[in-house]
Formats: C-alpha cells, sequence, structure tokens
C-alpha cells in the first residue's frame, strides 16, 4: 500500500521547483520516511515516488513531449511503464523502441565518465547539472601491488 502522506513528504522537497538544469545527491533524501513501513509497502511507496518524480519534469518543459522513452531495469516493469504513462498522460516506451541498446546504455554512460575522470576531464558541468563550473568527479583509487 502507498503510504500517501509519506509521498506527499517526499514531493515536497525543493527540488522539484527548482528550475533546471539541476541534479540531486544520494544524501538529497532520507529512507527515515519509510523506515517503519514494511518492506511490501515501502516498496510500493518508493515505486510511486519515482513515477511521481518523472511526472514533476512536465512542470519544466516548454510543452508535454509525444512519447517518453524509459531506460534502466524500470522499463522491464510492467506495471511501472503503466504508471508512468497514466502520470505523464503520454505513450511511454522503452529505449529498444528507438533502436537502443537499454541494457547496455548504463554501462556504457559509466564507462564514458570513468574514462574522462581518469584523463582529469569534468563530469559535471553547468549546462547539465547547475554546477557553477566544470567540476571532476571522485578520486582515484588504485589497488594496493
Amino acid at each position: 500500500t502507498i503510504d500517501e502522506q509519506v509521498l506527499a513528504r517526499l514531493l515536497k522537497n525543493s527540488y522539484f521547483d527548482k528550475i533546471p538544469p539541476k541534479s540531486l545527491d544520494r544524501d538529497d533524501f532520507s529512507a527515515a520516511l519509510i523506515q517503519n513501513m514494511t518492506v511490501e509497502d515501502g516498496a510500493a511507496t518508493l515505486a510511486a515516488f519515482t513515477v511521481q518524480s518523472v511526472a514533476k519534469a512536465l512542470d519544466h518543459m516548454p510543452e508535454p513531449p509525444v512519447r517518453w522513452l524509459v531506460t534502466g531495469g524500470g522499463r522491464k516493469n510492467g506495471t511501472f511503464m503503466r504508471w508512468i504513462s497514466d502520470a505523464v498522460n503520454t505513450p511511454v516506451q522503452p529505449v529498444e523502441t528507438v533502436g537502443w541498446r537499454g541494457d547496455e546504455l548504463e554501462a556504457e554512460a559509466f564507462a564514458y565518465l570513468a574514462v574522462r575522470s581518469l584523463y582529469q576531464l569534468p563530469l559535471s558541468v553547468p549546462t547539465t547539472t547547475g554546477v557553477s563550473k566544470p567540476t571532476l568527479g571522485g578520486v582515484l583509487y588504485t589497488a594496493i601491488k
């Protein structure tokens, strides 16, 4: 069961009101709101939060998209795809529909970022995440011999 009160609290995060470009950090949300729920209710509430987070992107678009392309594991979840489609009132399709390799896309993106990091090139730039200046990402640790 989705906890509507917890869902409403999660969706009140100021991130959703910020104008893009923007980005979240792993510490921007706390699991404290769901810690006393059953695993099933917590999963349902977080699934609804994910769907509503996607739908809130519409608030910052000049016009609604004619379709949404979804990558990541969620694209294989029929319930997720239906919920997103209902929330955005638009067809939602997996990226394979346009010939992209959904299972490889994320791995390729992280490989690209790893190479940029290895060469000390920025991973975050103002036009994509809203940082004030291009920013390097992380620290490279090599294996101890």
